[in-house]
């Protein structure tokens, strides 16, 4: 089989309603949210979906990949708890399959307004006058700094002799035994 060959695909499973169910956890699970809405993991499912079909690679990299789910030990992903079916995702990291929904899911999920509302970005800001106008630094969701200025005693550490003079840019001269050592 050569990488662009989709005969070994599942036939229909990316058109499936367990294909993208199981990319749903997938990707919830990789990128857990509790305050997002599953409406934002399931566009992005659509989405990965819908990029995967494009082309013959990632669509075999992701039918296979989410087929292979439930024949890993373990039992079936989408009954999985949340820290096995972590441990199965870390399990296929390094492969095609989860790079393909990895960096896809990076471009798409967070880019969806909804998510940008429900993690506090407020989004652009080019087109409402910049950040500079519109409170850049209203971290009110961080806690108050606490500033205090030090009025110990200050000691200085010594840190040995200088190898060139205070002031004149010249360093001295460099003994015969150094330069032979350098020269090395």
């Amino acid at each position: 089989m050569t990488f662009l060959d989709t005969s070994e695909a599942p036939s229909g499973f990316l058109d499936s309603p367990q294909a993208r169910a199981l990319l749903v956890r997938v990707i919830r699970v990789a990128f857990p949210h509790a305050q997002l809405p599953d409406t934002a993991y399931e566009k992005t499912a659509d989405a990965l979906i819908a990029l995967a079909e494009k082309t013959p690679r990632h669509f075999l990299a992701l039918s296979s990949g989410l087929a292979s789910l439930d024949t890993l030990p373990a039992g079936a992903f989408l009954d999985l708890n949340a820290t096995d079916a972590t441990a199965r995702l870390r399990a296929i990291e390094r492969t095609e399959f989860f790079g393909f929904v990895r960096a896809n899911t990076v471009l798409t999920l967070y880019n969806l307004p909804e998510v940008w509302e429900a993690l506090g970005y407020e989004g652009a800001s080019f087109d409402k006058g910049g950040y500079l106008t519109r409170g850049f630094n209203d971290l009110d969701w961080l806690p108050e700094p606490r500033i205090e200025e030090y009025t110990g005693e200050l000691n200085y550490v010594e840190i040995g002799p200088l190898t060139r003079q205070v002031g004149t840019g010249t360093a001295p001269a460099a003994s015969a035994a150094t330069r032979d050592e350098v020269t090395k």
